[in-house]
């Protein structure tokens, strides 16, 4: 047997009235997940530990079958490791968002999805302006990069911007959780206010302004930690040899210290318009030389978070017609039996712009397993099928058995 993860980021979502009371899932034409659902066997999972926030890196963590209060050490240290940044043991590692603050407000967390190249231009310019013994900025794609502190305390409190779109911020900048971390706080937040006193005038920004595309004129700094002790996935299920497929350098990171091969597509953007045949490819190829397969698609997750309700059911179609469609068409015709799994990470309801902790639909197929009786792929089909709930590793368990 050889396995296949499809991972469609922040797929689930809730009831919306603009659908006829559907949810995206429901609404969106998918006719080759609801194939696999009918042949297949289908569950709901519940990816969010009690306690913790429903963050993309401990839902993906919680879907390989990783312990996460045992190995989470922030999503910072799980990017820097697809970045092939170095993170020593003195060392905390965080995400830094490149944010549009209007007013008071945190109007945007990935300023308008800026480019990578315009954002590699601000990122090098906040490392030579703000850079120093303490700080170093590292260049990722998009909004989303790494800042390293020298002898941090992860001990704060952030608050991922992605969850509070249109708040004041000042009221959310970082906090110390006891009295130890005070002095880290005040130094982030320092760093914070001094990216938007250099930002707002930079070229990239007011080009940026000047055709109408939200400014990228503040760093946002947020879930900091230090190295994980994560072992490989080879150590703890039987699988020989594994690759991981994503536009995300957090996912790439978690595949870095699980142990899978980071293969990389080019056009991959983590946005509607990624290059889905070739990360299907790249999938179906990689799966010659692996016997497992973990393809991430982030699209329908950015779709949530711009409440954008026509997007992210466009996102959902092109995922089952530009992914599932030839995966499944062509591991068919493959000698050895493929096991095919699809699932979300997380809800991203559009409603709310961020994640909820809600478990979510799983539907798994391959030759040979008996149908549960499911027709079709969604939120509440789903709970109907014969796996029920499964919690944590419960899922990766049940796939290797």
């Amino acid at each position: 047997m050889k396995y296949i993860i499809i991972l469609g980021d922040g797929m689930a979502d809730e009831p919306i009235a603009k659908l006829g009371n559907k949810t995206p899932l429901q609404a969106a034409k998918t006719p080759y997940m609801d194939e696999l659902a009918q042949k297949g066997r289908s569950g709901m999972l519940d990816t969010i530990p009690e306690g913790m926030s429903p963050g993309s890196e401990i839902a993906n963590l919680s879907v390989l079958g990783y312990d996460v209060p045992g190995v989470y050490e922030g999503r910072g240290v799980l990017e820097a490791a697809s970045m092939g940044v170095d993170i020593l043991p003195d060392e905390m590692a965080m995400r830094c968002n490149l944010v549009t603050i209007e007013g008071d407000a945190l109007k945007n967390h990935s300023a308008g999805h800026i480019s990578t190249t315009e954002a590699a231009e601000l990122i090098h310019f906040l490392n030579d302006k703000l850079g120093n013994e303490l700080f170093g900025f590292y260049p990722g794609v998009s909004y989303r990069h790494l800042l390293k502190m020298k002898g941090g305390n992860k001990n704060i409190v952030c608050t991922p911007p992605h969850d509070v779109p249109g708040k004041p911020f000042l009221p959310l900048l970082v906090k110390p959780a006891d009295e130890s971390a005070q002095s880290t706080a005040d130094e982030l937040n320092k760093l914070i206010l001094a990216s938007q006193k250099i930002l707002q005038h930079h070229p990239v920004n007011q080009k940026r302004i000047a055709g109408g595309k939200e400014p990228a004129n503040s760093i946002w700094v947020w879930s900091p930690g230090y190295r994980p002790a994560m072992q490989p996935l080879n150590k703890k299920y039987p699988i020989k040899k594994g690759a991981v497929i994503s536009a995300v350098d957090l996912i790439r990171g978690i595949g870095v210290y699980a142990g899978l091969e980071v293969i990389r597509v080019e056009g991959a953007t983590g946005l509607y318009d990624t290059n889905y045949e070739g990360k299907a490819r790249a999938a179906l190829d990689a799966l010659k030389e692996n016997d497992f397969v973990f393809l991430h698609i982030e699209a329908s997750d950015e779709a949530g978070h711009e409440g954008d309700v026509d997007l992210k059911v466009k996102t959902i179609e092109y995922l089952d017609s530009r992914i599932v469609k030839p995966i499944y068409e062509e591991t068919r015709q493959m000698d050895e039996n493929v096991l095919i799994a699809i699932l979300p990470d997380h809800p991203t309801p559009c409603a709310i712009r961020t994640h909820t902790r809600d478990a979510v639909p799983f539907v798994i197929y391959h030759k040979g397993i008996l149908p549960d009786g499911v027709k079709t792929y969604d939120e509440f089909a789903a709970k109907e099928g014969a796996f029920g709930l499964l919690r944590g590793d419960e899922f990766m368990k049940m796939l290797m058995k």
